[in-house]
């Protein structure tokens, strides 16, 4: 398979591993084409839609004809072999859901599927919270990290805004947030889109990641999949037993925070990561510890590679 990618390393994210998509911009390599093996590759992919389990989360994705789902197995051949992510990165993926009319040859979005068995988070948080001020906190390394980068050999990267400011419905207890992203070797912002579903034992997450130009469709289709999420009968957030179940040292700012990569508190507990994104690739890389942005001294990247196989 001969594919051609160019990536920038992009923000500390939470503690899953989140998912690849296209970003375009004019100092990208333009592809040959998909290959036959991956043109086999994709004829012979099991793909998934309506309801379908999730059994690691104790979840179910309503997904209906217009995504599908791709079990684990596949999932990571697709964010290794197709996407070019180290295997070490993705050994906690749970699944991939892609666009039912596109296909892996296109240039398109990806939601990866994990879980964190983190407790319960609670949301009695959700109408206080000031989020600019979890972005500030965000912001406030940058300098710092982008002349890091710069003696690493990697762009300057800076958090431009909220692409969607943190939203939270109390009736799918499903929780979205979406920020843009700067990268100084690309004339087109990146674009990272986060849901997060919330359970009795812990949250169920889907990251996406493209560009800008895609805000449109991507923002519909986190919709679709925040709605779309459920927890089986004994999991879900509303059976939460206080008596006996683990409870999460913070909540949904707490969680936003751990997912831009600010430090909320102490014992947050996730793993931090590192994003990076590209015409078919994003390099997932985790690093145990906290979510701490000033915390990781070696940014992950990758220059334009020529693949042949």
């Amino acid at each position: 398979m001969k594919i051609r990618t160019t990536a920038s390393a992009l923000a500390l994210a939470l503690a899953a591993v989140t998912a690849p998509a296209g970003a375009q911009d004019g100092n990208q390599t333009a592809q040959t084409g998909p290959s036959p093996e991956l043109i086999a590759f994709v004829k012979n992919l099991h793909k998934q839609t309506g309801d379908v389990a999730i059994p690691a989360a104790h979840a179910v994705m309503h997904l209906g004809t217009r995504y599908y789902f791709l079990g684990p197995d596949e999932a990571k051949r697709v964010l290794v072999d197709v996407w070019h992510n180290p295997p070490s990165a993705v050994s906690n993926v749970l699944g991939l859901i892609l666009p039912a009319d596109k296909t892996l040859a296109d240039n398109i979005w990806g939601a990866v599927v994990t879980y964190q068995d983190s407790g319960y988070v609670p949301d009695t948080d959700a109408s206080s919270q000031d989020y600019d001020k979890v972005l500030n906190d965000l912001r406030e390394g940058e300098a710092a990290d982008n002349e890091a980068r710069k003696k690493e050999g990697y762009p300057e990267l800076s958090v431009v805004g909220w692409a969607q400011q943190p939203s939270y419905d109390k009736a799918s207890h499903s929780l979205i947030w979406a920020r843009d992203l700067k990268s100084s070797d690309s004339t087109v912002d990146g674009l990272n889109y986060d849901v997060r579903s919330l359970g009795r034992h812990g949250v169920l997450s889907l990251n996406m990641i493209w560009d800008m130009p895609h805000l449109a469709e991507v923002r519909t289709a986190a919709a679709d999949l925040g709605k779309a999420a459920g927890f089986e009968k004994g999991s879900t957030y509303a059976d939460y037993d206080k008596s006996v179940d683990k409870t999460a040292e913070y909540g949904l700012a707490g969680l936003v925070a751990a997912g831009v990569g600010v430090v909320a508190i102490k014992k947050l507990g996730f793993l931090a990561l590192v994003l990076g994104f590209g015409k078919k690739l994003i390099l997932l890389v985790v690093v145990a510890g906290a979510a701490i942005w000033r915390g990781i001294k070696r940014i992950f990247g990758r220059k334009t590679d020529t693949l042949e196989g």
